[in-house]
This record gives structure tokens, C-alpha cells and sequence, in this order.
């Protein structure tokens, strides 16, 4: 007679994996974060993939003068196992930016793991830049969400934030500078906060400061095993970007990208040494540091003095 499954990975008693493949996922994540809902930003959720039950969240403000708005699209965090759209701190964000920035903010979800391995994560954000392209080729207002009427489809921003930061580079290598795949939506610059990468091979901060407030390094590797395909390792492209079994971007045209990363991240020095090799292969690359900040300062107190900066 066989044994029973056991958990072979545990997220916090939130997520479980057992021995047999099958995966426990509490249905109440706790989210001791007040939901912000006043008038001044207008929202609602939609659709992009029917195939998949893929929805996202569509911000726009409630009063402006712009004829036409700028769209940020906003990538959530979680590891590839967490989150969502719903989740009242991803929420608070998109409401600050919209207000903030004056702009249509998108926000996706995506498939999560550990049901749905990387590259899963990656393929539904392409899907959902694909998905403002159909609405960009309607040509008409008839056919278009009415939301969108008073966008410019010639100034799109993608934002990620931890592992949203990880899918926006690898939807700026997609999409490449110019994003004529794209067309007639227009990819202006990719910001990546704190986007969450790994390797085999340790970096300085990752072996001199391991534990954060709350995260640590053990946590980090614990959802790359949970995420990345079974049987990869912290190399495999979708974790490690510029490691040994990536693609050379020396040839790969690509828009504006800003890195953002607290000072006081495990994550730091990694973040810091993907923006030099980016600028070393002569792409438009800036990295602004938050002395201090430890990771998701900016998506856990959007209101704060740190987030106005």
C-alpha cells in the first residue's frame, strides 16, 4: 500500500504542494490592507481571454483634461504563485497611478504557479498587450471598449512590480524597441520595480544581508521551485535573464528601461548588475535606488513620501 501524499513545499499555509503533484491553495488570502475606493479614479474588470478565464482591471480618472490618455499597463506581483488584480494593495497602486500619472492603467492577471509553470505567466501578459491591440484595430468607436475612446495608443507604459518587474523585461526582449508587433500600440519604456530575478550564483547582497522585515533568501527560492519548470534550475531563462542559458540581447533592440530597487533588498545587487550589463550592451537603461527600501516599499505604501518621489 502506498503513502500518502505529503507537502513537499509550503508557502506560508497558504499554498501547498504535495508529493503526488496536487496542489492545496487557501481560497481567503489575508490581506490586512483597506480597500481604497474613492471618486476620483473609475474602474472596472473585463475579459482578455475567455480561453482561460484571464480577467483584468481597468482604471481610469474620474475627472480630467487630456483628450487623450496616456496607458500603463501594471503587472502584479507574487512570486508567480500569489495575486491578483483583486488583491487590495495591487488595487491601491493602480488607483495612485491613475490619479498620479493621469492615465489609463491596466492591470492583468495571470495563470499561476505552481499549476501553471513559467513561461505560462510570461505568455498570458503577452496576450494581454495583444489584447489592446485588437482593441487599438477595431478602428472605430462602435467596436471598442468605450474606455479606450480617449487613449493614445502612441504612449503606452508597462510598470511591473517583483515578479510583474521580471514578466516586463521579458515583454520589452518580446516586443522589442519600436513594438511593431504590436502596432498601432506603441511601447514608450518598460519600469521594472524590483523585478524579481535569480541565479545559481550568489550575489554580494544576497549573502551578506539574506533576510529582509519579512522576506528572506529561502523564501525567494522556495518560489522559484514552485514556479520555474520542473526540473530547471535558478539559471533557466524566466529566473535569470543574462545567465548562461538566456539568449544574448547584444543584438536585441530594445525600448527604455528604468530598474528601480530599494537599498535595502536582498534582490540589490543582482537588480544592479542586470542594469550594468544592459548599459555595457549599449541599451537605454536607468537604475534609481531607494536607500533603504526594502522590497515592495512602493507597492505596499503608494501614498508614502518615498512612493511621491
Amino acid at each position: 500500500m502506498g503513502s500518502l501524499p505529503h507537502v513537499v513545499e509550503d508557502c506560508f499555509g497558504l499554498l501547498q504542494l504535495f508529493s503526488d503533484g496536487s496542489v492545496y491553495r487557501n481560497p481567503e488570502v489575508p490581506c490586512p490592507t483597506p480597500l481604497l475606493d474613492d471618486d476620483s479614479v473609475l474602474y472596472k474588470d473585463l475579459v482578455f481571454d475567455s480561453k482561460r478565464s484571464l480577467g483584468l482591471r481597468l482604471y481610469k480618472p474620474s475627472f480630467t483634461s487630456l483628450k487623450k490618455l496616456p496607458i500603463l499597463f501594471y503587472f502584479h506581483g507574487g512570486g508567480f504563485c500569489f495575486g491578483s488584480f483583486t488583491f487590495p494593495h495591487f488595487h491601491n497602486l493602480c488607483v495612485r497611478m491613475t490619479t498620479a500619472l493621469n492615465a489609463v492603467v491596466i492591470a492583468p492577471d495571470h495563470r499561476l504557479a505552481p499549476e501553471h509553470r513559467l513561461p505560462a505567466a510570461t505568455d498570458d501578459a503577452c496576450l494581454a498587450m495583444k489584447w489592446l491591440k485588437g482593441q487599438a484595430m477595431h478602428g472605430n468607436v462602435e467596436n471598442m471598449d468605450p474606455w479606450l475612446t480617449s487613449v493614445d495608443f502612441d504612449r503606452v507604459f508597462v510598470l511591473g512590480d517583483s515578479s510583474g518587474g521580471n514578466l516586463a523585461h521579458h515583454l520589452a526582449v518580446r516586443f522589442k524597441a519600436g513594438s511593431t508587433e504590436l502596432a498601432p500600440v506603441r511601447v514608450r519604456g518598460y519600469v521594472l520595480l524590483s523585478p524579481f530575478f535569480g541565479g545559481s550564483v550568489r550575489t554580494k547582497s544576497e549573502q551578506e544581508h539574506p533576510c529582509e522585515a519579512f522576506w528572506n533568501l529561502e523564501m525567494y527560492d522556495r518560489f522559484w521551485r514552485l514556479s520555474i519548470p520542473i526540473g530547471s534550475t535558478l539559471d533557466d531563462p524566466s529566473a535569470n535573464p543574462l545567465g548562461p542559458c538566456s539568449q544574448s540581447l547584444a543584438d536585441v533592440p530594445l525600448d527604455p528601461i528604468a530598474v528601480v530597487v530599494g537599498g535595502g533588498e536582498i534582490l540589490r545587487d543582482r537588480l544592479e548588475d542586470y542594469a550594468t550589463r544592459l548599459r555595457e550592451l549599449g541599451k537605454k537603461v536607468e537604475f534609481v535606488e531607494f536607500e533603504g527600501q526594502q522590497h515592495g516599499f512602493f507597492t505596499d505604501h503608494p501614498f508614502s513620501e518615498v512612493a511621491d518621489l
